[in-house]
């Protein structure tokens, strides 16, 4: 009988360690393939942080670009700026009028006033060259030719 014990015994002890050894199988193949994914995500990680990296470093060099190209732009708007400073500190360079003329408008100025205020008042009147009594050559009727062959 001892011997039926002993042979059940190693049969129940054969099955507990091949559910045992199944288990821990399953989870050392789990603890392989999280150990696999957390590698495949470090390294996708590593490659994300190069990505980074090197577009911060694009970025940075395109900054540096425009930084230049602001200085460029801003120099040349302070020699335009310089030069139009220039030209306008000198307006009798060229003068519009001539020296007499310059002087006798600033020595009557009163006669300039009163030309605009005349020729303000002769421009209700219609000019000398239109007559009075209308010819009738805009009017809807028919004309007659006068210098036909006919």
């Amino acid at each position: 009988m001892e011997l039926v014990y002993l042979l059940v015994g190693a049969v129940i002890g054969a099955i507990a360690g091949f559910f045992v050894s199944k288990k821990l199988s399953a989870s050392e193949q789990d603890y392989q393939r999280l150990e696999q994914e957390v590698s495949e995500s470090k390294t996708s990680l590593e490659q994300y942080q190069q990505e980074v990296a090197l577009h911060l470093d694009n970025s940075a060099q395109l900054l540096e670009q425009m930084n230049e190209t602001c200085k460029v732009a801003m120099e040349q708007m302070e020699k335009s700026t310089k030069l139009l400073n220039t030209a306008t500190a000198k307006p009798n360079a060229m003068p519009f009028f001539s020296a007499d003329t310059e002087a006798n408008l600033r020595a009557n100025p009163k006669k300039v006033k009163a030309s605009r205020k005349r020729d303000e008042e002769l421009a209700t009147e219609p000019p000398l060259d239109y007559s009075s009594d209308p010819s009738g050559l805009f009017n809807d009727t028919k004309q007659v030719v006068t210098n036909s062959p006919s």
